[in-house]
């Protein structure tokens, strides 16, 4: 088998065994912090789960538009994270497919479960008053607000990143940068948790 083919099928593999543990770990976390929270803190963290999703949305796109010059002339200059940030672009296919697949795609599902949540607890305040018609609309209504909030979100970050790419990449590359130097935690491959 092609060794192209070999590395696709392995890094498919080895994302998919990384969605299924993010997506486990953030569904029980927004699980549990929403049956201990009021209904607007619960909107609230559908609307930040929702917001992640559009960053890292952003993020993978820029990774795919931006140019390598010029973050190579930052690397030249030694700005801190340039380095990282010519990484992400020679990996801009990895990097992109974890940004936008994995974790744009969890934060739609989570958003999407933890909504019901919201709305169930919304409906079971006001059961009294109108009953499964009010749930009905409420569902309706909170359901198009997040979809139309996360797919123009989505579009707006998408031009955004075509047209800032390298400011967009060279934050990402300073917040790597920073996330290896002091937590020593190595984030990207060719780059030391130590520095």
């Amino acid at each position: 088998m092609n060794e192209k083919i070999k590395s696709s099928i392995k890094f498919s593999l080895i994302i998919a065994v990384i969605t299924f543990v993010l997506a486990a770990i953030f569904s029980s976390l927004s699980s549990s912090v929403l049956n201990q929270v009021s209904w607007i803190l619960g909107l609230l963290l559908v609307l930040v789960i929702v917001s992640i999703g559009i960053v890292f949305d952003m993020l993978g796109i820029a990774s795919a538009a931006v140019k390598e010059a010029p973050l190579n002339a930052m690397a030249a200059e030694k700005v801190k994270g340039a380095r990282e940030a010519v990484i992400i672009q020679k990996n801009a296919d990895k990097f992109s497919s974890f940004c936008n697949d994995v974790i744009g795609d969890i934060s739609g599902i989570v958003s999407g479960a933890a909504l019901a949540v919201v709305i169930i607890e919304i409906a079971n305040i006001f059961q009294g008053n109108a009953g499964s018609s009010f749930q009905l609309l409420l569902s309706v209504v909170l359901t198009s607000l997040i979809a139309a909030l996360t797919v123009g979100g989505k579009a707006f970050g998408k031009h955004f990143a075509i047209n800032s790419s390298t400011s967009i990449i060279i934050v990402a590359g300073k917040v790597i940068y920073l996330i290896e130097k002091n937590l020593k935690i190595k984030v990207l491959p060719g780059t030391k948790g130590k520095k």
